[in-house]
């Protein structure tokens, strides 16, 4: 009997760090994803300024067919193009996020609904994402590199 409350308290012990490991990583893929969040916010009020705020200083945006846009500036650069064209409206979505100590990724699908705003025409993509994020030393979370690649496009 001794020997079996020895190891059930055994076991016991053993888990509280895992347990406490697991309630971290759930915090930090809460964070993770908040981010996400912010940015599509950010990205639908069609703020350039506010989405290259998530990203590090050396943080890395790669667009398809476009060269990487390298540090906040460009990023806010490449979104601002956007902006000045088009009337947008993003959804979109985690899929899969994994922490591991300091770095981490999102893994995600997105809709964009893209509105001219020279002829009005009306252009629908649909993509999945990866971003990897960096744990900044405040405990927030930043992205370091964002790809994506559209599966269709469609124009109405």
């Amino acid at each position: 009997m001794r020997f079996q409350l020895i190891f059930i308290f055994t076991l016991w012990i053993m888990a509280i760090p895992t347990t406490m490991a697991q309630k971290e990583l759930n915090k930090d893929e809460m964070l993770i994803t908040e981010v996400s969040n912010a940015r599509a916010k950010a990205f639908n009020d069609m703020n350039a300024n506010e989405i290259s705020r998530y990203f590090t200083s050396d943080g890395v945006l790669m667009a398809p067919g476009k060269q990487a846009s390298i540090g906040q500036k460009a990023v806010a650069k490449y979104y601002q193009a956007i902006f000045d064209e088009f009337d947008v409206v993003l959804k979109s979505h985690y899929v899969e996020v994994q922490v591991s100590g300091n770095m981490a990724y999102g893994r995600g699908e997105a809709i964009v609904h893209a509105t001219s705003k020279i002829d009005g025409k009306e252009s629908v993509s649909k993509s999945k994402y990866l971003n990897i994020l960096e744990r900044q030393y405040d405990g927030s979370w930043k992205t370091t590199h964002d790809i994506w690649n559209t599966n269709d496009v469609t124009t109405q």
